[in-house]
């Protein structure tokens, strides 16, 4: 079997997609998980999902321990890692409802404890390379995956990671446009950083519910906006996730 984590649980952990469900938990030498794991098989695989803010979403985006959930994956032994996230569309052709599998992130965090290294052992420079942050192999089993069930998505996309938990204002939200950015949320470059000094390929499934602040002919991004969009397309998001992991192979 191979072993798979997925961050968001947004919906996943709610549906019967499993064989042999059972929950655990895990500890880490940085503290405990935002939640336990539910696991199960599917295909060939044997998956791992946590949800990042805790099954009641209490946990706001700073205070999600990124270290620790990534730490719990590479205990569990998982080999890849995929991460579903809402997000604000920075780019007029990104409509609500659409999937970004993204391959380029911008940090605008500040707050956030986004390395393992807290110092360097002796001789150790740990400077992880990070040009392409996202997982390429995982990233066009994700782009097959969209072609093959006929989902509206766009290929490649840079997605900027703001501290939050509140929504940008108007000038935040044009200069990340200018800046290149091409969807906004406040989860994945943390861990994406993480995953990749821990070794273990990571991609993410963006899906656009709102266009953030920038339209002047649209409302600005609420929450309620948010939860409303998201839950009208997360049976899109699982069924893109059952169908990849039951056809998942490692080439």
């Amino acid at each position: 079997m191979i072993k798979i984590g997925l961050i968001g649980g947004s919906g996943l952990e709610k549906l019967n997609i499993f064989g042999n469900t059972k929950e655990i938990a895990v500890t880490t030498p940085y503290g405990a998980p935002s939640s336990t794991f539910f696991t199960g098989t599917i295909g060939n695989c044997e998956l791992y999902i946590l949800s990042r803010h805790g099954r009641d979403h209490a946990i706001p985006p700073t205070q999600v321990n990124n270290r620790a959930n990534i730490s719990a994956l590479q205990k569990l032994g998982c080999r890849y890692i995929f991460a579903t996230t809402a997000c604000g569309s920075l780019r007029e052709e990104i409509r609500r409802g659409d999937m970004v599998i993204a391959d380029q992130f911008i940090d605008f965090t500040r707050h956030r404890i986004n390395t393992f290294y807290d110092k360097f052992e002796p001789g150790q420079m740990a400077h992880t390379a990070m040009a392409d942050p996202f997982s390429e192999p995982l990233r066009q089993v994700l782009i097959r995956g969209c072609r093959e069930k006929g989902i509206s998505f766009h290929p490649t996309g840079t997605i900027v990671t703001i501290e939050g938990p509140r929504f940008s204002t108007r000038a935040e939200s044009k200069m990340f446009r200018l800046l290149g950015a091409d969807v906004i949320n406040m989860s994945i470059a943390p861990e994406a950083s993480l995953a990749m000094e821990a070794g273990i390929p990571y991609a993410t499934i963006a899906l656009s519910t709102d266009y953030d602040s920038w339209k002047h002919d649209e409302e600005p991004v609420t929450w309620e906006d948010v939860l409303r969009v998201f839950n009208e397309n997360v049976i899109h998001v699982t069924g893109l996730l059952v169908h990849i992991l039951q056809n998942f192979r490692e080439e």
